[in-house]
């Protein structure tokens, strides 16, 4: 590994594994792991967030989880500004870096920068904003960038370009030009039939109900996290407080869970097939062995 890499980038749906493999490519190769998931970054908030066991990090280092107050809010311009931070440390002690992605739009402005066709529509955002009126649109999108770059008349553009704004951060005008980073990638893929996808989903999700995460989430409340917060609008989260409010039994909290999660694979899987740099591995046979070749290889 030299100064510039490669870095070893773990994609696939949820529930695929990626974590595990991530995991042992890191201690078959000496590595440590640079997770890039928009919910790990926040702390407490274990279980819905499917955060590494302990084990798996009292033997391997682990970046960019555990480091913010889930009462705020965390961006992709900060993720990639932390993220190739510890890179670079990695990188420079030798090390291998390995980035465990999760979330989609971090793990793409972290390997190819920002793009502003790389953060995608918020329908419920957009519908709040189309209600409002011009200079009111004007003036939340100038509190978030008071240089945006936009016209200021255009209330399309302007709606785009607060979408975009929420997400990744400002300056806006940065997004115009994808910048990459300094170190090249290796991008490994998991995946599986659909079937065994939503068989393990399914299985997560029961797992992550009888783990306590109803307690988890009401403990969350009780610190005086707000239902509003960026961690509690994720997949298991948000279903946890539709229980919370009398709205799904408990009986039926995994599968209501499984559902939301089956159509976000679906969504990361449509996103990684298009990317020609990855290359995919069946998670059945065990992919390791020939996923280290690769790397030796691609290295």
């Amino acid at each position: 590994m030299t100064a510039t890499g490669p870095v070893i980038v773990v994609v696939g749906p949820t529930a695929i594994g990626k974590s595990r493999l991530a995991f042992e490519i890191a201690v078959a190769l000496s590595g440590e792991i640079v997770v890039a998931d928009s919910r790990q970054v926040y702390q407490r908030l274990d279980i819905a967030t499917n955060k590494p066991p302990p084990d798996h990090r009292r033997r391997v280092r682990y970046h960019m989880i555990d480091f913010v107050d889930p009462s705020s809010s965390f961006n992709a311009a900060q993720y990639v500004e932390g993220a190739n931070a510890a890179i670079e440390d990695i990188l420079a002690r030798w090390r291998v870096a390995i980035v465990e992605g999760g979330t989609m739009l971090y793990v793409d402005a972290l390997t190819k920068g920002f793009s502003l066709t790389g953060v995608p529509p918020d329908p419920e955002l957009r519908i709040t904003l189309e209600r409002m009126d011009l200079d009111s649109l004007r003036a939340r999108l100038l509190e978030l960038d008071p240089d945006p770059g936009v016209d200021l008349r255009n209330p399309v553009r302007m709606v785009r370009a607060v979408e975009v704004l929420e997400v990744a951060g400002a300056p806006l005008r940065r997004l115009r030009g994808r910048t990459p980073p300094p170190w090249r990638a290796i991008h490994i893929g998991l995946t599986a039939p659909l079937a065994v996808i939503d068989a393990r989903i399914e299985k997560r999700s029961r797992e992550q109900v009888e783990r306590g995460l109803i307690a988890e989430t009401q403990a969350a409340l009780g610190a005086g996290v707000p239902v509003t917060a960026p961690v509690l609008t994720g997949i298991g989260y948000a279903e946890a407080l539709a229980h919370i409010r009398g709205e799904v039994p408990l009986g039926e909290l995994p599968q209501v869970m499984a559902a939301s999660n089956r159509r976000y694979a679906r969504r990361q899987l449509r996103w990684w097939r298009r990317d020609p740099a990855v290359r995919w591995f069946e998670i059945d046979p065990d992919p390791l062995p020939a996923i280290l070749k690769y790397v030796q290889q691609a290295g």
